[in-house]
């Protein structure tokens, strides 16, 4: 399974398809596809490309050709699509984490938001697990983010800032303990747990993959803001 269904679309990260499905080719001869439709697939099918391949190789170790080899795309095609392999990976990280982020918001909301925040939590963080757990070769090459440069790190601190927005519905927390700070540090922590899974290939194993997680995170998340003293 690699993707998520949910309310009005089916979610599906970078990775989840290999680029050379034969439903997913473009053959020879009259097309009835928009120049603007064929670009769009070449497109999808590289974003896979580039997440296979660096999960499998590493940022450093992942060549342009071996990317291009894995989406069936030729290496003209893709740089008319993305400017180098740095381009690529940034948009392949871009798009995947708004798509997880995007599934995250809806279930979050879904389970009541603000008005039972643990529980809305938690099914939040329940989508993130499942996701990543379903998509390893994405979640591989999330991980390998920080390895792209600055640009790589300054995607990662957009990703955990953006996940600010579900402790807008969070109790006041500790007295005297700066809210800012310690939202960033307990989004840090989650972040962390499950960066050290994936690099253990904790994906979907019985008993200590990724969803195995939900109960610490949920308490790693929820306990600074709703225990008393």
């Amino acid at each position: 399974m690699t993707s998520v269904r949910g309310a009005e679309e089916e979610l599906v990260l970078p990775g989840a398809r290999t680029g050379r499905e034969p439903e997913r080719s473009l053959r020879p001869g009259p097309r009835r596809l928009s120049p603007e439709e064929v670009a769009s697939r070449q497109r999808e099918r590289l974003l896979d490309g580039v997440a296979r391949t660096v999960a499998a190789n590493g940022y450093t170790g992942a060549r342009i050709s071996d990317i291009c080899r894995a989406a069936g795309v030729t290496r003209p095609v893709f740089y008319e699509l993305f400017s180098g392999k740095e381009d690529a990976v940034l948009a392949a990280f871009r798009g995947g984490t708004k798509t997880v982020v995007r599934a995250m918001q809806r279930s979050y909301d879904e389970a009541g938001g603000a008005a039972a925040w643990p529980v809305a939590v938690r099914a939040g963080l329940g989508v993130l697990l499942d996701l990543l757990a379903q998509n390893p070769a994405f979640a591989t090459m999330a991980v390998e983010i920080g390895s792209v440069g600055p640009a790589g790190r300054q995607a990662r601190v957009e990703l955990l800032a953006g996940f600010r927005r579900f402790f807008a519905d969070a109790p006041p927390g500790p007295a005297g303990v700066a809210r800012a700070e310690l939202v960033d540090t307990v989004v840090g922590a989650v972040h962390a747990a499950v960066i050290r899974a994936v690099d253990e290939g904790r994906f979907a194993d019985a008993g200590r993959g990724l969803p195995e997680l939900l109960d610490v995170l949920v308490h790693v998340v929820v306990a600074p803001f709703t225990a008393s003293g």
